[in-house]
């Protein structure tokens, strides 16, 4: 069992009783520079040679500003405002679109989120800790239940669709390139704003996935990795919209004590320039290897690779307490989907649509690109399985998420991928006959 953890050197994490690990968690995608980067530590401590804690304007939040908006301009970010979090830079965004609009209604994503109060599992229930805009919930990587939601809210009243190029917490499901221009072109129409949030996935493409896939956003949202891994978070797009920050004569106001401070901004400076677009290729290549090589060893020993029904529901998950668990296949289309909304967990499989008609054997399986993804586990004994992979990759010395999501930081190499690859092949060998074949 892995207890409190007292040191980060490199790749390594070491607990207090000296047991040593490989962090394939990095931080929830926040530690790609690894722990203890050097560069980092030092442009850290020359920065605060001159104190912290202004009040003010800083040097190095200009400077962060220029590097961001230069990078991630090909993803529609003209101006960029700082925040502390991801959560916040989501909050801002949605309340940006709320009065830049005039509207009220956002559309979201079933099994999305976007921080602790921008949470989406599938069973939401009642009482959350979600922000109360009106929120109204699609099917993600579904057209037509997408479509049939849109349709049924009054004209003008959508302010904005948010939503991930690829559900991170929500098990690394990647969306459909037919799908998220889908939604794009859908906000255009609509007179909505569209929301991008690469605060994972920003990572997985020099000038931010939205720009790759060819998306048009109107506002992006940065994640802390961008701040060195600091407290970070950032939010920005169009100017027309973002000038309504403008302290001089913008309509809103957005302040925060250390949206700017010291060290998270002297932090970003040097990591940004550090995970340049030479990194940012390797890192991706590494993490295909690692994903195609899990890939063959499930093969290797022919255990059940099928994934779930698409949008079928894992009852026995509470999403809200633990919103990082997947619950979605990542092969879903637009043409194969069904809405949520049309399965009942009290169906018998006699009422069960034929296409979500499956056996019950346990299975495994991962899904996601470049330098994230997840490892998932299906079936009767999901639950089970997921938690002794977890163990048994810890007593390997690997430590991931306990939900089976990975992230690599730059200070890996192709030694670490095979680390892991072993100890995957280990688990697999071990526990081949509970994972139907």
């Amino acid at each position: 069992m892995l207890s409190f953890l007292v040191k980060g050197e490199g790749t390594e994490l070491t607990s207090v009783d000296g047991e040593v690990y490989i962090d394939f968690l990095g931080e929830f995608t926040a530690g790609i520079y690894g722990h203890s980067n050097q560069k980092i530590a030092a442009a850290v401590s020359e920065a605060m040679k001159q104190g912290w804690n202004y009040g003010g304007p800083n040097i190095y939040e200009r400077e962060l500003a220029r590097k961001v908006t230069k990078r991630f301009s090909p993803s529609g970010i003209e101006l960029v405002r700082f925040t502390n979090s991801g959560t916040e830079a989501n909050t801002m965004a949605l309340a940006a679109a709320v009065a830049y609009t005039g509207r009220k209604k956002i559309l979201a994503f079933k099994n999305g989120y976007h921080g602790g109060t921008l949470s989406f599992p599938l069973a939401l229930k009642k009482f959350n800790t979600n922000l109360p805009h009106d929120f109204i919930l699609a099917p993600y990587n579904n057209i037509q239940g997408t479509q049939a939601v849109l349709n049924s809210i009054p004209k003008d009243s959508l302010a904005a669709i948010i939503v991930e190029p690829i559900q991170g917490s929500g098990g690394s499901i990647p969306g459909s390139q037919e799908f998220l221009q889908y939604l794009n072109t859908s906000a255009t129409k609509l007179g909505a704003l569209f929301i991008v949030d690469e605060v994972m996935v920003s990572r997985l493409s020099y000038h931010g996935l939205s720009s790759e896939l060819g998306l048009t956003p109107d506002l992006v949202t940065l994640g802390k990795w961008v701040g060195g891994g600091m407290t970070f978070g950032a939010f920005g797009g169009r100017k027309q919209i973002m000038r309504m920050f403008d302290p001089r004569d913008g309509s809103l106001a957005h302040s925060g004590t250390f949206n700017n401070n010291i060290v998270t901004m002297a932090a970003g400076c040097t990591g940004i320039d550090l995970y340049n677009d030479a990194e940012v290729k390797r890192l991706n290549a590494l993490g295909e290897s690692l994903r195609s090589s899990l890939q063959a060893i499930f093969s290797k020993y022919q255990v059940n690779q099928e994934q779930p029904a698409p949008f079928q529901p894992c009852p026995q998950k509470n999403e809200l307490e633990s919103p990082f668990t997947g619950t979605q296949s990542p092969t879903l289309t637009s043409t194969n989907a069904i809405s949520v909304e049309s399965l009942s967990l009290s169906d018998s499989p006699d009422s069960t649509p034929s296409n979500l008609q499956r056996s019950v054997k346990n299975s495994v399986w991962v899904s996601g690109r470049g330098s994230m993804m997840n490892i998932h586990f299906s079936g009767p004994s999901e639950k089970s399985l997921q938690a002794l992979f977890w163990h048994y990759m810890l007593e390997q010395g690997i430590y991931l998420a306990q939900r089976g999501f990975v992230t690599l930081n730059i200070e890996m190499n192709e030694a670490h991928i095979e680390k892991f690859l072993t100890a995957a092949d280990g688990f697999v060998a071990m526990y081949q006959g509970a994972l139907g074949h």
